[in-house]
Parts: structure tokens; C-alpha cells; sequence
């Protein structure tokens, strides 16, 4: 299927008129990067034993200059564990079976390596590669994980409507965090994902999409997803602003999956934004109907639903989310980032507990930054554990 999609590609690209530089002139003008990222991560769950993990992810990377339009791309990253077993690396590790999960498994993969074709305003690009869309809430690159989520894809986006990006993908296979080693690392692919993002005057953001997941070798998160946001900002004065976002989706059962059902998913956020600070409300809705929870299997989860990731799979009733969130740039160029998220099931009344989430961060430079993150989960059901997380980190980037 992979091959069908690269033989589309080469199909659809046209060699431009000018021809701006030589090949070697390209090669060696290219961006080299490098990106080492140093974390501890400590655990304690309730019925399991406590977890520490010290990692460090190294990924290195070059990326050619253009030539005639083409570019060309390869990373490769790194993961190591001072003691790998003194975490369960997602149940890799079969000594630390009764230790709490900490999703950095040791590891070295080939990241990204993927060839681009751009010609006016339209880019191909073909290989394994990042992609994000939106904010992630439905596909990502899972970024706060070491081992980064990647695809072997074909993706194109076109600009050639002003503040309009349309972007379709083909996902061969998707290559999740847990490592090429992992049952689960690798998922066989017949996907595709739509979608289109336009920009209207005042700054208002429209957004829709269409999701067409089919995962050979996990066929119960294939699904169909269709879905529309809008978000923009009003100025209440020369520093304050009313911000919003609403987003509206219904997901299907697709292609091989066991259980037919028919979900619904809202996001609803409105906030105030500061000069150096802002609050917002959020409330999130993710349906279930017959026991199965609205799916987001290509998502950066992390992001949304807690930071001591409980909900990752939406539970068999759903999940409701209501969140208070506060960032402010604090004295000595420090950055705080608070959530206080209240969870139920979206399917009668069970409360599933409430969780506080806090982020300290501060850069030096633009190769530095250093953060201390936490998060804290208190059950309110005996189905739920209590969770606490800490996390100390170090990043350098070049």
C-alpha cells in the first residue's frame, strides 16, 4: 500500500523552471540538529510499586537544503535508562512487572528519513516523518514522551489560498512511543486523515477534518472521524483579551473494528489572557455507547486529559473533563503552568476523581530549558488509583 502511495507521489510532482543551486551546494548547506533531553520520572500508584526512571534521549538529525525543490531528511534517536528496571518500561521489562509504567523504553530506531518535493505553493513529502495536527487533540507526535511518535506517511499540504492550509496523509504505519521492541510499538496502516485550517480576517480560526483510521494489527482503534473547530480572540483593552474555542466531532466504527458503535466528542474552552498571564475554563466530552469510549489512538494524549495520563483509552462510560487552567511569566524569566481537572463518566453519575496538575519551566538562551512538572490524582471510585508523578527535566537543543 506504502508503494502505491510513493508511486502517487512521483506522479504528482513537476520539475520547477529555475533550478536555485547545485547538489552539492544543497548538501552542504543543509540544518544539522541535535537534541538531548535528560528526565527523571517518579511514581507512586497505588498498588504497585513506586517507579523512578532516569532517561536520556538523544536524537540527531540533518536536514539538505533545497535543490530544485527537493529536500531530504534523516534522524535517528536514542533512549537510555540508568536502571531499566527500576520502571516498567510498558511491561518490556519482565523484572519490574509489579512497578508502576513509565512509557520511556530503551531503545534506538531511525526517527524520521523522508524525501520532500515542493513546488509553488504545494509540499510532498514521503517517508517516515512527525505529523501533527491542530493541536494534536486527534493526531500528534506524542512530543513529551522520549521516544517520539512518528509515521511513514505521505503527506501534502498546499498553501495556495491565503491563510488556508489543506493538508491530506496517508499513514502506512504508525510508529508509537513504546518502541520498535513492543507488541504494540508498530501499527500496520491503511489510514488516511484530511485536513483543512483557514484563517479569517480578525483572527478567527476555522478548522475540519476527516479521520479514516484502519490499523491491521489493532483493529479494534480503527475509526472514522468528523470534525469542525473555531477559535479566536476578542481585545477587552490595550492588555487583556477574550479567547474561545469550540470543537464538535462524531467517530464510527471503521473498516475492521469488532464493535459497531457511534460516539460524539465537544470541547468547549473560553478564557481571559493577561499581558503575562491568563485563566481559562475548559470542558471536555467524550461519548461512549456500548461500552466502547470515543477513540483517539493517534493522539498526544499527555496534553489533555491529566498529566498522570489515567485517561489515555477513554473509559467504557466516557469521560467528561472540566478543567481550570492558569500560565503566568513569573520573576527571573520563570514560567508556571497550572491545571485543576474534575473528571466523570460521561454515562451516568460517576466521579472518577480529580486531579491538580503543576509546571514550573525556564529557559536560558535558545539551547536550554529546564522544567520540574507534577501531577497529582485523587480517585473518587475504588476503579481508579491514586496516582502521583514528578517529573525533573533537563533539554538541550542545537
Amino acid at each position: 500500500m506504502f508503494t502505491r502511495a510513493l508511486f502517487a507521489f512521483f506522479l504528482c510532482t513537476a520539475l520547477p523552471a529555475a533550478e536555485p543551486a547545485s547538489f552539492g551546494a544543497a548538501l552542504v548547506g543543509g540544518k544539522p540538529e541535535l537534541n538531548v533531553r535528560a528526565r527523571y520520572e517518579g511514581v507512586r500508584q497505588t498498588g504497585l510499586l513506586d517507579a523512578a526512571a532516569l532517561t536520556l534521549r538523544t536524537r540527531v538529525g540533518y536536514t539538505t537544503a533545497a535543490f530544485r525543490g527537493w529536500q531530504v531528511a534523516v534522524e535517528g534517536e536514542n533512549i537510555l535508562a540508568a536502571d531499566g528496571d527500576a520502571y516498567s518500561q510498558a511491561g518490556l521489562n519482565s523484572a519490574a512487572g509489579r512497578r508502576a509504567v513509565v512509557a520511556d523504553s530503551e531503545t534506538t530506531e531511525l526517527n524520521q528519513a523522508w524525501l520532500a518535493f515542493t513546488a509553488a505553493n504545494t509540499t510532498a513529502t514521503a517517508g517516515r516523518q512527525r505529523l501533527v495536527l491542530e493541536q494534536a487533540r486527534f493526531v500528534g507526535d506524542v512530543g513529551w514522551r522520549q521516544n517520539q511518535q512518528t509515521f511513514d506517511a505521505l503527506v501534502v499540504r498546499d498553501r495556495s489560498f491565503a491563510g488556508t492550509t489543506l493538508t491530506y496523509a496517508y499513514l502506512d504505519r504508525v510508529h508509537r512511543v513504546f518502541s520498535r521492541r513492543h507488541p504494540q510499538g508498530r501499527w500496520d496502516s491503511d489510514s488516511h486523515a484530511m485536513h483543512a485550517a483557514r484563517t479569517l480576517p480578525g483572527g478567527l480560526a476555522l478548522a475540519a477534518y476527516a479521520l479514516l483510521l484502519d490499523f491491521r494489527n489493532a483493529p479494534a482503534n480503527s475509526c472514522a472521524t468528523y470534525g469542525a473547530s473555531v477559535a479566536g480572540n476578542r481585545p477587552l483593552g490595550p492588555d487583556l483579551k477574550l479567547t474561545g474555542r469550540a470543537e464538535f466531532a462524531v467517530q464510527s466504527d471503521h473498516a475492521a473494528a469488532p464493535v459497531s458503535y457511534r460516539n460524539e466528542y465537544v470541547a468547549l474552552e473560553a478564557g481571559l489572557a493577561f499581558r503575562r498571564a491568563a485563566l481559562g475554563l475548559a470542558h471536555e466530552r467524550l461519548g461512549a455507547d456500548r461500552g466502547v469510549g470515543f477513540r483517539t489512538p493517534l493522539a498526544t494524549l499527555h496534553a489533555w486529559n491529566g498529566w498522570a495520563d489515567l485517561f489515555l483509552a477513554t473509559p467504557a462510560a466516557g469521560l467528561r473533563d472540566t478543567s481550570l487552567r492558569a500560565t503566568a511569566d513569573l520573576p527571573a524569566q520563570l514560567a508556571l503552568a497550572a491545571r485543576h481537572h474534575w473528571f466523570k463518566a460521561d454515562a451516568g453519575r460517576l466521579r472518577y476523581g480529580r486531579e491538580l496538575d503543576l509546571m514550573l519551566a525556564r529557559k536560558f538562551g535558545p539551547h536550554l530549558a529546564v522544567a520540574a512538572k507534577a501531577a497529582d490524582f485523587r480517585r473518587a471510585s475504588p476503579a481508579w488509583p491514586d496516582v502521583r508523578k514528578f517529573w525533573l527535566q533537563v533539554e538541550v537543543l542545537r
